[in-house]
């Protein structure tokens, strides 16, 4: 690489408008800005330079680093928006010191991942000699790799290295003066986020939006969850999949093993089950892809790292009978699942990681999930993205993120978009083909499960309107009222289900369809929908939204008292858009 101006870094349409919005979050003319906020910025920037912000987790490219940067400074101000600094003081306090905790927020964002170029990363120049960030800006062309040896959280620990860097001594000297903030951003550069109060959970729910919207997840989800409410649910769900449904220390297939120091879980079981298990509770928070689940997991501290920074395990497992096979595993720690009175007994048999392996892709759906305002393309078959090349910046979330950014409260917008994860994106993650082995468990799950059909689904879908576990012509809903009846988005209302009932796929394959695509025939079978006029079953509906306009696909019930006890009001917001039918959305 050649070392770049920090002009010609953020020169690039997408930081600009980062930069933009940024300037719109604080209360300053151009020229404080460019004294608080753009100045660090361009330091940070020339820091970083074409770096990745990781090797094969999120923002994985060239120039990852400034865009993670950018990114969760964005999302930390607007949450900083929602609260009142410092905690507890007078009206008079808060406003005085307004600015100085908006600028510490920015700067602790910002700042949350740059030791990973001290510690995680080697570079030098074209003539060998090695290059430190302490020694300042890159001034010749430059390669780079990642370390081997690297310690996966080090870099937290590493921050304290490179702020001085960034921040002047004059924004140090102004911030100083105010204890209360001082100490959390000084905890929050040492790494130490259990310390820093508000301050640690408003960049820790950024960090989260920005590696979700890189990951092709939903970041509005990401900054709405606290983060330790999330952890408290997946550990919830994980001790009631091992009290209830998941087959532990078998000596031969199971869904998981459990040896002195560690719980080893088949990733693709344990994913599907504790997502459909979450999904039933009404959470909504639960990625649609195993490899989105994988890294939700390792970024709680749930699923254990491999000694490389990966949450996938490739091991084998030996019983003391002789059975033996390899499997993709998670690795948890026993003690955050059971308590030791209640530990089970550990696994007769042994379970051995495998060293030096490279890691087999698993392959992406070939129907990727889409939101409630996706269109569903065609006839009701969704596209399937183009593959992106990983060394450019994807640049098509970045509206969507805006606009994100823009709504009122966090919550999005009605024509906010979460985009599926592209398949060379989902190539990236450290994910493996299930062993055979997993297709048998699904199907021996399926002999216990109940009867998978179209009245099912009725049944299903009418519980979980009546329990609140579905929201109903919301932006992101999968269920409205348009023409004074029901409307099924698709195939959005079939992945759903899909998703909550993993014994579909085992029915599915038999007939050879896509898992949506099966709940949907079965659906179809009914004869509960209306159709057009020209005898097609899928009706589109205009979204108007408040910036954009979109179009839904999807089913009009007959009756709607087929899920509704009550039939809400039209949803004002949508309307029939083919020719000869009620136009709805004016009353």
């Amino acid at each position: 690489m050649r070392p770049e101006s920090a002009a010609s870094l953020l020169a690039t349409p997408r930081r600009q408008k980062l930069l933009e919005h940024i300037w719109q979050r604080t209360s300053l003319s151009r020229k404080q800005f460019a004294t608080l906020y753009r100045t660090p910025l361009e330091r940070y920037a020339e820091l970083v330079q074409q770096f990745p912000a990781s090797e094969s987790h999120h923002h994985a490219y060239p120039g990852g680093m400034l865009d993670h940067g950018l990114e969760i400074v964005a999302y930390s101000l607007k949450l900083r928006q929602s609260h009142l600094l410092p905690a507890g003081a007078t009206p008079e306090d808060q406003a005085a010191q307004s600015e100085a905790w908006t600028a510490a927020t920015a700067y602790a964002a910002l700042l949350h991942d740059i030791g990973k170029i001290a510690v995680d990363l080697h570079v030098e120049y074209a003539d060998g000699s090695v290059w430190h960030p302490w020694h300042g800006s890159l001034q010749q062309p430059y390669r780079f790799r990642y370390r081997e040896d690297r310690e996966y959280r080090l870099h937290g620990a590493a921050t304290g290295l490179l702020y001085i860097r960034v921040l002047d001594r004059n924004i140090l000297d102004w911030l100083s003066q105010y204890p209360d903030l001082w100490w959390p951003l000084l905890y929050v550069l040492a790494g130490q986020y259990e310390h820093a109060g508000v301050l640690g959970e408003l960049v820790t729910k950024a960090d989260q939006a920005s590696v979700s919207e890189s990951l092709g997840g939903d970041p509005s989800k990401a900054m709405a969850v606290p983060k330790h409410a999330l952890q408290r649910k997946l550990l919830a769900g994980l001790r009631y999949l091992l009290r209830e449904e998941l087959k532990l220390n078998q000596a031969g297939p199971a869904d998981g093993w459990l040896t002195d120091d560690a719980l080893w879980l088949v990733s693709k079981t344990v994913s599907d089950k504790l997502r459909a298990h979450l999904l039933s509770q009404g959470i909504d928070g639960i990625p649609s892809s195993n490899t989105a689940v994988f890294d939700v997991l390792q970024d709680h501290d749930i699923a254990l790292s491999t000694p490389d920074g990966k949450a996938i395990w490739r091991a084998t497992v030996t019983s003391d009978s002789g059975w033996s096979h390899a499997f993709t595993l998670l690795r948890l720690a026993p003690a955050s699942i059971w308590e030791a009175h209640e530990r089970p007994y550990p696994f007769a048999g042994a379970v051995m990681p495998q060293s030096g392996d490279a890691p087999v892709a698993e392959p992406p759906p070939t129907t990727p999930v889409t939101d409630s305002l996706s269109p569903a393309g065609d006839k009701d078959h969704s596209a399937t993205p183009q593959p992106q090349d990983p060394a450019t910046q994807p640049a098509d979330g970045v509206d969507a993120m805006l606009s994100l950014l823009e709504s009122v409260n966090g919550a999005p917008g009605a024509d906010a978009l979460n985009e599926p994860a592209s398949p060379a994106r989902a190539a990236k993650q450290d994910t493996f083909d299930p062993p055979a082995d997993a297709e048998n468990m699904a199907a021996l799950s399926a002999e216990h499960a109940p009867p998978l059909s179209g009245e099912h689904f009725i049944a299903w879908l009418r519980n979980r309107l009546q329990t609140h576990k579905l929201v109903i012509n919301d932006a992101r809903a999968l269920v409205h009222t348009v023409a004074d009846t029901a409307y099924l988005v698709s195939p959005g209302i079939f992945q759903r289900y899909a998703q909550e009932h993993p014994q579909v796929a085992v029915l599915a394959k038999q007939a050879d369809l896509p898992e949506w695509r099966w709940v949907q025939k079965c659906f179809e079978k009914l004869q509960v929908h209306r159709k057009q006029p020209n005898g097609l079953n899928v009706w589109t509906c205009k979204v108007s939204g408040p910036r954009k306009t979109r179009r839904l696909h999807g089913y009009l019930l007959d009756q709607a008292n087929e899920i509704f006890a009550e039939v809400p009001p039209n949803n004002p917001y949508l309307s029939l858009t083919e020719p000869g039918t009620q136009q709805v959305g004016n009353h």
